[in-house]
């Protein structure tokens, strides 16, 4: 009974809110009518209005209505999105590497471990190169998989979407690993014979958060240019320094977990696209706490003892991230959360500071986030971050599902990931007209990088191109159920507590 009158003041705290503007527009219209006295004839009140207060007081309005249009931001549109997927399942990794006589007995035996436990099914890809025996990391290898994953997204946004190579405005490319020159940005503009003057941006080394910071940027850059068409593709690569042959164990991990992936998305800010649009974009909010050494080195491409290239996950990872999702979420917050949360948030926080003082330090109260989006997209580092930050959230296993379906298809795919998560909900349905769609995303740096989206139409499973959602001509297979086993919840970047 308490919990259902609680429900019903939030919703009629939140109606308040919502409708405040109008209410008080009411308020005073109701307040004016009674104030004029009942003797005044229609023609003395149109006479008090061509008075010249009236006058004046109407060309103030119109000015402040000019000025508003001016400078209001202009609404960013998500057209389509597109992502690549392999044509073929990878062979199990371990296998492989046992074929191919590079780890010690002990080191491949860990890394079974943490396949077993990572969440992954056996249909991840990871590309030849990294696979073969011995292994053959190199550039000509990482341009062929940075081609693909490029340009078949791209292709199929274009065929999809009706537009030429030449309407595109502004490119946005991000990938973390692979960054050669010419650029993957001009490689695309090589290939899709972009305008001469098309604005490009190539962003590197920016980790598995980047989708967020590039959507961030193609944002401001639709503020600054009318009527434009923006493409961001966020992809990784594995070609690169694939695989790590050394022996140190917290760079053995990657090996388990990254697998091939790339996105694209196609972005405008002209109003007439709003119908066929998916999603207009609400809020970015970008959290950066690499001044601090143990965030900087948290995630990191490092060099072992013997000269070995690989990605360095430290001890004190989750206490990293949790520390940047916290920031992240005091900014994001009061953007989303519908006001009755926040009155409780504040009025728990008030309680708790008095008791503090009283009785020790109380249990910060977490607003229930699944009040302010429907849909939460998890960036898919591992098994226990999804699960980490589920738990932190306190989401229910509906809303998780998406980010452990795509971790068991396709593995971590790193800034992309948020992407394949949303195709998930896409392909099952989920996704209805005014929904709001939160993606997260955790990355060296450390970063943490939210966007929040509304649904502009429902998206319609059946409607959903196997060129562009990877998930279509397979989404009946799932959910399936992930094996769980013992101490599973020491997952993903919680590895580092294992004893080496």
């Amino acid at each position: 009974m308490v919990r259902e009158t609680e429900h019903y003041v939030k919703l009629a705290v939140d109606y308040l809110f919502a409708h405040g503007v109008y209410i008080l527009l009411s308020l005073f219209l109701a307040f004016f009518l009674i104030q004029v006295p009942a003797s005044v004839s229609l023609d003395d009140f149109r006479g008090r209005l061509d008075s010249t207060a009236a006058v004046l007081g109407g060309c103030l309005l119109l000015c402040l209505l000019i000025i508003y249009l001016l400078v209001r931001p202009r609404p960013v549109y998500l057209m389509e999105i597109a992502c690549y997927k392999p044509k073929k399942s990878t062979q199990v990794f371990i296998s492989v590497s046992d074929f191919a006589g590079v780890f010690s007995p002990e080191n491949l035996e860990f890394q079974r471990r943490i396949l077993e436990r990572s969440g992954l099914g056996h249909e991840t890809y990871l590309p030849e190169t990294v696979v073969r025996a011995p292994s053959y990391n190199h550039p000509v290898e990482a341009w062929r998989e940075a081609r693909a994953v490029m340009f078949e997204p791209v292709e199929a946004l274009l065929k999809k979407t009706g537009l030429r190579p030449e309407d595109v405005d502004i490119l946005i490319v991000n990938c973390g690993l692979f960054n050669p020159a010419p650029s993957l940005s001009a490689m695309v503009v090589n290939r899709f014979k972009l305008r001469h003057d098309v604005i490009t941006f190539n962003l590197g080394g920016m980790g598995c958060s980047a989708s967020p910071i590039a959507i961030a940027l193609a944002r401001d850059l639709l503020q600054l240019n009318r009527d434009s068409y923006a493409i961001v593709i966020s992809i990784e690569n594995t070609a690169m320094g694939g695989r790590y042959e050394g022996k140190d164990r917290s760079m053995l991990v990657s090996n388990c977990l990254f697998r091939v992936g790339g996105a694209a998305v196609l972005l405008t800010n002209k109003r007439s696209e709003r119908r066929r649009s998916k999603y207009q974009l609400m809020h970015v909010v970008r959290t950066h706490t690499g001044a601090e050494d143990q965030s900087f080195t948290a995630a990191a491409q490092a060099v072992d003892a013997d000269g070995k290239l690989g990605i360095s996950l430290s001890k004190n990872l989750m206490e990293v991230a949790a520390d940047a999702l916290r920031i992240n979420l005091t900014t994001l917050a009061p953007l989303i959360l519908p006001a009755s949360e926040k009155i409780l948030y504040v009025a728990k926080w008030l309680a708790g500071r008095v008791r503090s003082n009283k009785a020790g330090a109380t249990k910060a109260y977490v607003p229930d986030f699944t009040r302010a989006v429907e849909h939460v997209c998890i960036h898919t580092g591992g098994r226990a971050v999804v699960e980490e930050m589920g738990r932190r959230l306190r989401l229910t296993e509906w809303h998780l599902e998406p980010s452990r379906m795509t971790l068991y298809r396709f593995g971590n795919t790193s800034s992309s990931s948020v992407w394949y998560v949303l195709a998930y909900a896409e392909a099952k349905g989920r996704v209805r007209k005014g929904d709001r769609v939160w993606q997260i995303a955790l990355g060296g740096g450390f970063k943490c990088n939210s966007a929040v989206w509304r649904a502009l139409r429902t998206v319609e499973a059946a409607a959903e191109d196997t060129n562009l959602n990877p998930w279509a001509d397979e989404i009946g297979k799932f959910p399936v159920q992930v094996a769980v086993t013992p101490n599973a919840d020491t997952m993903g970047v919680r590895f580092v507590k294992f004893d080496y």
